[in-house]
């Protein structure tokens, strides 16, 4: 049995995010059919994580298991591509270890969040970044970020959602950069709760408002109460940009 391991990324705005549901359209069930259509066999789609309604990917890597299919490995991208939506792409493949598995086998994570930060919204950047017109101050924003970074427990920017055995992560790094009036805040982590990095986010902007210290954030973070921390902001301005994988994956994913 094959065990083969896609590099992808999407445009999140029409799926209602990664995972297969039974009411709704999602990433793996689009790609799950192209599959199945270029294959003829009906297989299960495991994914390195669960992006929400209208998130992106800029790099995902999901694996699936096969009996039937055939196609090298370096054919397969053109070959599914050609079963694809245009917002779903398929850039390599390859055949992965048959230990290997999506979200268990991934070290780490990096998203990144984009606002639009200007009086004017751009209808290109709608689904692409969220809108906020009030003027943010960078260096509040990056004092907040570096207050998140390290071993903590994240129970206060976490929704209620997928449950964890625990919410303590690390975070390798959590920084903010402005270029014209795009604001991006990239994090780094060993794993993320439910929308970690939104509810971050919302935490760095509340900082900015004067709502909250940076200062304030550590104690915040101990208290583990989602009450006290800065609100969610919407999907459309994240994106998973990359993953860590050992072996030929980590290299299909860094290329």
């Amino acid at each position: 049995m094959r065990n083969i391991a896609l590099r992808l990324r999407y445009d999140g705005t029409a799926y209602h995010g990664w995972q297969v549901q039974k009411n709704d359209v999602t990433v793996a069930e689009t790609v799950e059919d192209a599959l199945y259509k270029l294959t003829g066999e009906r297989v299960r789609l495991t994914g390195c994580g669960r992006t929400d309604a209208g998130v992106h990917a800029l790099r995902y890597c999901a694996n699936f298991k096969s009996e039937k299919c055939t196609i090298p490995a370096e054919r397969m991208p053109l070959a599914l591509n050609s079963r694809l939506p245009g917002d779903i792409s398929c850039l390599a493949a390859l055949d992965a270890p048959e230990d290997f598995n999506a979200i268990l086998s991934c070290n780490k994570k990096e998203y990144t969040y984009r606002i639009l930060n200007s009086r004017i919204p751009d209808p290109f950047e709608r689904n692409a970044a969220y809108f906020y017109p009030a003027p943010l101050d960078l260096n509040v924003l990056k004092r907040a970020a570096e207050k998140f970074v390290g071993t903590h427990d994240f129970a206060a920017v976490r929704s209620v959602g997928t449950e964890t055995k625990t919410t303590v992560r690390t975070v390798y790094w959590c920084e903010v950069e402005r270029q014209g009036s795009v604001i991006t805040m990239r994090v780094c982590a060993d794993g993320f709760l439910y929308n970690m990095v939104r509810a971050i986010t919302g935490t760095l902007i509340y900082c900015s408002e004067g709502k909250l210290d940076p200062e304030e954030l550590p104690a915040l973070l101990e208290t583990r109460d989602r009450r006290l921390t800065g609100p969610t902001v919407p999907p459309q301005g994240l994106y998973l940009t990359r993953i860590w994988y050992d072996g030929p994956v980590g290299e299909m994913m860094s290329n």
